[in-house]
């Protein structure tokens, strides 16, 4: 494998996982890198409709899309793979999916669906099966506010018990005006994960703004991430 293979995930179902990849997409393109972004199974999308990974390019810029599987349902992959008569996604598939790209490109980001322990199969497959067969770090995506802690907590918990890599927490829509929770979750999100860091925070605006801009600002928002 020649390139460097991240896995995103959230704390659940619209945390922000698509604006941070396009960011962590958008600063690895203005440093000269080759991305790609693997998005395993696309839910919720028809056929023809732009979905996660199209969304990442128009904000990120030009990078390697790929989709393994698309699900019209807006379910949970096993789910929505079994009531359209599809076949499910499998951990080894991604895998194989992310090291071809790899060979390929400095930077492949794996964009789960939902959180990290939501079904690929009826098997009771996940991204973290994926991630473990990649051996790849993990990004957390979270929310700011009140309730953040817990899920947080669960994720991470979840990422140590099968020995998987947290490389941090970043939190997906940080609003203009934080308020006291999330002001507070700064500091306690580090202290109920493990230790995992506060990577970043990307403004909660930040999918409307004019793709050039979001470029611009994109490795200001992760800094060091």
């Amino acid at each position: 494998m020649s390139g460097k293979v991240l896995v995103v995930t959230g704390t659940g179902t619209g945390v922000g996982k698509t604006v941070v990849t396009a960011a962590l997409a958008a600063r690895a393109l203005a440093r000269g890198e080759r991305v790609a972004v693997l998005k395993p199974a696309q839910t919720g999308v028809a056929d023809g409709e732009p979905g996660d990974a199209a969304e990442v390019a128009r904000l990120a810029g030009p990078v390697t899309t790929c989709e393994l599987a698309r699900y019209p349902d807006p379910l949970a992959p096993a789910t929505a793979a079994r009531l359209a008569g599809l076949p499910p996604v499998r951990p080894a598939e991604v895998a194989k999916a992310a090291l071809d790209l790899a060979a390929g490109h400095d930077l492949v980001l794996v964009e789960g669906a939902g959180g990290l322990l939501v079904r690929f199969d009826d098997m009771g497959a996940t991204l973290a099966d994926a991630a473990a067969l990649l051996e790849a770090p993990v990004v957390v995506v979270t929310t700011a506010g009140l309730g953040t802690l817990n899920d947080a907590a669960l994720t991470t918990e979840a990422l140590r018990t099968r020995g998987l890599a947290c490389h941090g927490l970043i939190i997906g829509a940080w609003p203009a005006t934080p308020d006291l929770a999330s002001r507070c979750n700064l500091t306690d999100l580090p202290a109920v994960c493990g230790g995992a860091p506060v990577l970043a925070r990307i403004p909660s605006d930040a999918a409307s703004l004019p793709p050039q801009k979001f470029r611009r600002a994109a490795p200001r928002w992760l800094g060091d991430a």
